[in-house]
């Protein structure tokens, strides 16, 4: 029983890393959201594993309200995402840094 919840853990600290590396590294908008939605759902993978093995943790409600937030968080990056590119017919983050009105 343990076990699984380290085989959980383990699985949630790789998409963690892989999140965080995409974060680092891309300048992308588009792969930095990629990598923000690849962390909201490592951190969903912990409270569900947790709610499996610790009973009334509320993990999973816990994390249905994290996927509604991440979907609206990625309906308001996407309406960015558009916003910019109609702008400035790019969607790399260095060239955002000098936006002016």
């Amino acid at each position: 029983m343990g076990n699984e919840l380290v085989d959980f853990a383990l699985v949630s600290v790789a998409l963690l890393g892989i999140g965080i590396y995409g974060l680092a590294v891309k300048r992308n908008f588009i792969r930095m959201l990629f990598a923000v939605e690849i962390v909201i759902n490592a951190a969903n993978l912990n409270l569900v594993a947790f709610a499996r093995f610790l009973p009334h943790s509320g993990g999973q409600t816990l994390a249905l309200f994290s996927i509604a937030i991440a979907a609206a968080e990625v309906a308001v990056g996407l309406s960015l995402i558009i916003v910019a590119y109609r702008m400035y017919r790019n969607v790399d983050v260095a060239e955002f840094r000098s936006l002016r009105g």
